[in-house]
């Protein structure tokens, strides 16, 4: 009789999590972008936020928690009851991050693909006050000069620092990294002209670049961007094998029912869609991505194992 009144209270269960999730949301969904306001990851967090209060007719809450190059935000996540109404937003510094620090949960298991909302370069700028007009230039004057160059980044780790890391490793330099807490900062002081160049990601940088503010010298992707098809490659430019690709997309803790996943993946779809946030990702060098969450999650599974080569051949400490 108890075995049976359980698998009743078991199904009872069940039907209230699907009912929940065919509801979903009932209130306000907070957004975690686990950067200071003012990077790329924020200004895109922003965006779709609104995008997804519209379609949800619930709020979505951007909530910014900096710390530990995104593992404060990720970790947050990771540990949110797996109800939809946690989520994150993230770029490809996530793999990075998780290259870099020994995390308490599993990278690519324990955290859930909901969906890519697209993806892009990081731009290789440097400050106009620097008498380098292309990459050659670039790697001529760093080989010259040995760490004399210094590039900002968000953050150790992250995908901006492991960015300049892994260009080291194929051209053959020797740049030095500056750490900030953030891509605002880190972007502050090279326009600034305190630190040379950055590799900036694309919502960040190209309005900067437009404005002749920074000078680009090129793209981290294998093809150009289709907002700046000037602009040379690395790998083309001659630093060859050089790829950098950064996507965005929101992600969720393990065990969210499969119908707030297909709810926010429709969702960013649906946004992605709409003239006036396509036209303006697109202006920003985003190429629109919908694929299914299993793409994404072979994605993650792929940059993880990258970017974990990419620390043990140049030999960058692990963060404690």
């Amino acid at each position: 009789m108890k075995k049976i009144r359980f698998v009743i209270a078991l199904c009872g269960l069940l039907v209230a999590t699907v009912d929940s999730a065919q509801d979903y949301p009932t209130k306000p969904v907070r957004l975690i972008v686990p950067f200071a306001p003012g990077g790329g990851t924020d200004i895109v967090a922003r965006v779709l936020a609104q995008k997804m209060s519209e379609q949800f007719k619930q709020t979505v809450i951007v909530d910014n928690r900096a710390g530990g190059g995104g593992a404060m935000g990720v970790e947050t996540t990771v540990r949110a009851t797996p109800d939809g109404y946690t989520v994150i937003i993230m770029s490809g510094s996530y793999a990075t991050n998780a290259a870099m620090s020994k995390m308490s949960f599993d990278p690519v298991n324990d955290i859930l693909p909901m969906g890519l909302i697209g993806y892009t370069a990081f731009i290789l700028v440097v400050h106009p006050g620097v008498p380098l007009k292309s990459v050659a230039e670039l790697v001529a004057y760093a080989k010259a000069k040995p760490g004399a160059l210094n590039y900002a980044s968000s953050g150790t780790g992250g995908i901006a620092h492991l960015s300049g890391e892994l260009f080291d490793l194929l051209a053959g330099t020797r740049m030095t990294h500056i750490a900030y807490k953030g891509t605002g900062p880190a972007m502050n002081d090279v326009l600034g002209g305190q630190v040379q160049l950055i590799f900036g990601s694309a919502p960040a940088t190209v309005p900067l670049v437009k404005s002749n503010r920074l000078r680009a010298l090129a793209v981290t992707t294998l093809k150009r961007m289709s907002s700046f098809p000037e602009l040379p490659t690395i790998n083309e430019a001659g630093v060859k094998g050089y790829e950098v690709v950064l996507w965005y997309g929101v992600l969720g803790p393990k065990g969210l029912p499969k119908a707030i996943v297909e709810r926010w993946n429709n969702g960013i779809h649906e946004a992605t869609r709409l003239p006036d946030l396509r036209e303006r990702l697109i202006a920003e060098g985003f190429e629109i991505d919908d694929s299914p969450p299993a793409v994404f999650q072979a994605l993650l599974k792929r940059d993880v194992a990258k970017w974990q080569k990419v620390v043990k051949d140049a030999r960058v400490p692990p963060i404690q």
